[in-house]
């Protein structure tokens, strides 16, 4: 009589490893897939702010325009400026009046000086008279130094308050979006003040956060497949940086995941999904 039982143990164990090896397959390809959520960001985003306060004269974007770089945005009231160019101007005429009028003095001594030499060859002058004199022309050729300087920071300030009239025209630093508007005609523009937020499209990133326990699973420059689920696109990214701060409440890290923004339809905001492989 043949004994089959060894040849059952045989078929048994080899099902039970071919079970075990299809759970670890299983299990490996689970634990290598990991699913994040996260939302669309602008990774440029800019409070746009004045120089200088004023009252708003003119609005020219609302929220939702899109705007080019270099485009008008909104103006300031140019009186205090207006005040500050009328008073230079006055310096600058103050102290060109001032030179001249010592470049005369001065003119006059150094002839009087000349003639009183020749004078003092002849006896005809002291020399005291002289001295004088050329005490004269050297404090009169300080004096024109000195306002020469004056008229010159007097010039250097005209430049620059007439630098400041650029400033009362806002401008979009970079092509965007107007994302938020806190600004009206008639009201005060105050420096640091924001006044309107500049989103820039062309720059959108995913944000997300992932687990510190799946945090050895991925690194700067790793590919992953990016999903936004309401315009149906799918696309490839990487992960452009990884914050080394964690959250306290939920240990978990922010990472920010760039891509090839070639569509038009995706906004700051939009739920997506990032999948880790």
């Amino acid at each position: 009589m043949i004994n089959n039982k060894p040849q059952s143990v045989k078929l048994l164990n080899g099902f039970s490893r071919k079970i075990i090896i299809l759970g670890l397959m299983t299990a490996s390809l689970m634990a290598e897939s990991i699913t994040l959520s996260g939302a669309v960001i602008s990774d440029n985003r800019k409070m746009i702010t004045s120089r200088f306060m004023g009252f708003v004269t003119n609005v020219k974007v609302s929220e939702g325009d899109f705007v080019k770089k270099g485009s008008l945005l909104y103006t300031i009231d140019s009186k205090e400026i207006d005040s500050a160019l009328t008073q230079v101007q006055l310096g600058i005429s103050q102290a060109e009046l001032s030179l001249q009028m010592y470049k005369n003095q001065h003119t006059n001594i150094k002839l009087n000086l000349e003639r009183h030499k020749r004078l003092l060859e002849k006896d005809m002058v002291s020399k005291f008279e002289v001295e004088n004199l050329e005490l004269a022309e050297k404090n009169l050729t300080d004096m024109i130094t000195i306002s020469t300087k004056q008229v010159e920071q007097a010039q250097a300030r005209l430049l620059e308050v007439k630098n400041q009239y650029r400033y009362l025209n806002v401008t979009a630093p970079n092509d965007g979006v107007i994302v938020s508007k806190n600004i009206n005609v008639g009201e005060m523009a105050m420096p640091g003040m924001p006044a309107f937020e500049l989103s820039d499209l062309s720059n959108l990133k995913i944000s997300a956060e992932i687990s510190e326990d799946n945090l050895s699973s991925i690194k700067e420059g790793k590919k992953v497949i990016v999903n936004i689920p309401s315009k149906n696109i799918k696309t490839t990214g990487i992960i452009s940086a990884i914050i080394p701060s964690s959250n306290p409440m939920t240990h978990s890290f922010k990472i920010k995941i760039s891509f090839k923004n070639i569509y038009k339809s995706i906004y700051p905001g939009m739920y997506a999904t990032v999948v880790v492989e």
